[in-house]
């Protein structure tokens, strides 16, 4: 049962998920959430930027999604942030989503916040739910002129299976436009624009010309359906490009639209240039003339740096004639021990002692 409290314009509410129990993602819905990889999800990291015009083709306001790979409780996941705002009538109005989904397009954790900003009338709504100990848990605060409402429900996950929020919808969308295809039956949980627990459906609506800047391109639409408790279901037309941009977006019956102006930098889906590889071939400098004479060059000129520096010195051959005609009378064993021996005298600093003893025969 339900709790109210009435304090003048501040009314709270602590409701049941009885509403909630006969409601379920199909079972197509499950299987195709599962079917989400991490490399499919990694192609939906882009940003996407529109426009709203009214009928008459002025601009009213824009659109923008924005998609960046993070973490949350020590588990990767993305960061999607989604706004609209503009003039309706001369009315403000705007929404703003800040979610956290993760790899198969689980809520985490999610923001969502409505207004329109009558001239005597105010209506706000804001929506903030997250995974807290086997729990959903939505706290709901809703303004309507000088009313506030607050309202706290708690779902257990196993009961939620498969929502799709407004959040993961975004996402949810890209990966139907990358695809190409959208099954049978895919009905999943949702929140309708009361946040009530809902249900919403897509369906495939084919492909059709649109043009964006100078350019016409073809683009593959997604219809969304979200059933309400309270009101008639809300219908949204959404149209994308080859590479999972949002090329447009309408709601069914709204007289305003949002459009894609520009084509968007490939950046996301470009495939990179491969590098060239070169085989691995042994150098054999012989052969090759350049190197051959190079080191004819640098032999001739050490053999003249050699001859010059002997010069200098006579008395290096003195020394080393002397040496080969002690190394071939003594004979010793370990030629380079007696080398070391034989030249120490001539070390400034040397132990004490016989030269010879070692190399002694």
């Amino acid at each position: 049962m339900s709790r109210t409290k009435l304090n003048k314009s501040d009314m709270e509410e602590t409701a049941t998920t009885e509403e909630a129990e006969e409601l379920k993602t199909s079972s197509e819905g499950i299987a195709f959430l599962s079917s989400i990889g991490a490399t499919e999800m990694q192609q939906c990291v882009f940003e996407d930027s529109l426009v709203t015009v009214s009928e008459g083709g002025r601009e009213l306001g824009e659109f923008k999604v924005t998609v960046e790979r993070s973490s949350c409780r020590e588990q990767p996941c993305l960061l999607l942030h989604a706004h609209s705002h503009g003039a309706i009538d001369n009315t403000p109005c705007g929404t703003a989503i800040t979610a956290y989904l993760s790899l198969n397009l689980e809520t985490l954790e999610q923001n969502h916040h409505e207004y329109v900003k009558l001239q005597d009338h105010r209506l706000d709504r804001k929506c903030h739910m997250v995974q807290r100990d086997g729990q959903l848990v939505v706290n709901k605060i809703t303004t309507v002129g000088e009313e506030v409402r607050r309202q706290t429900v708690s779902y257990p996950l196993s009961s939620v299976k498969g929502l799709v929020c407004e959040g993961s919808n975004l996402l949810l969308l890209r990966v139907f436009a990358l695809r190409k295809n959208i099954p049978e039956n895919m009905t999943f949980l949702s929140f309708d624009q009361d946040a009530h627990i809902s249900t919403s459906t897509y369906r495939e609506l084919g492909c059709r010309q649109q043009t964006v800047g100078e350019e016409v391109v073809e683009v593959f639409g997604v219809e969304r359906t979200v059933d309400s408790v309270e009101d008639i279901p809300a219908t949204w037309h959404c149209y994308f490009l080859p590479d999972g941009h949002l090329a447009s977006r309408v709601q069914v019956g709204s007289p305003v639209t949002m459009r894609l102006l520009l084509l968007p930098l490939q950046t996301h889906t470009e495939v990179r240039d491969v590098k060239p590889v070169f085989e691995k071939r042994p150098l054999v400098w012989e052969e090759d003339m350049q190197m051959h004479s190079m080191f004819l060059d640098r032999k001739e000129e050490l053999k003249a740096e050699h001859a010059s520096y002997l010069r200098q010195h006579p008395e290096l051959r003195t020394m080393m004639a002397d040496f080969l005609q002690f190394l071939l009378l003594r004979k010793p064993s370990d030629v380079f021990v007696f080398a070391c021996e034989y030249f120490s005298p001539f070390a400034s600093l040397r132990s004490p002692g016989s030269t010879f003893n070692t190399s002694s025969p």
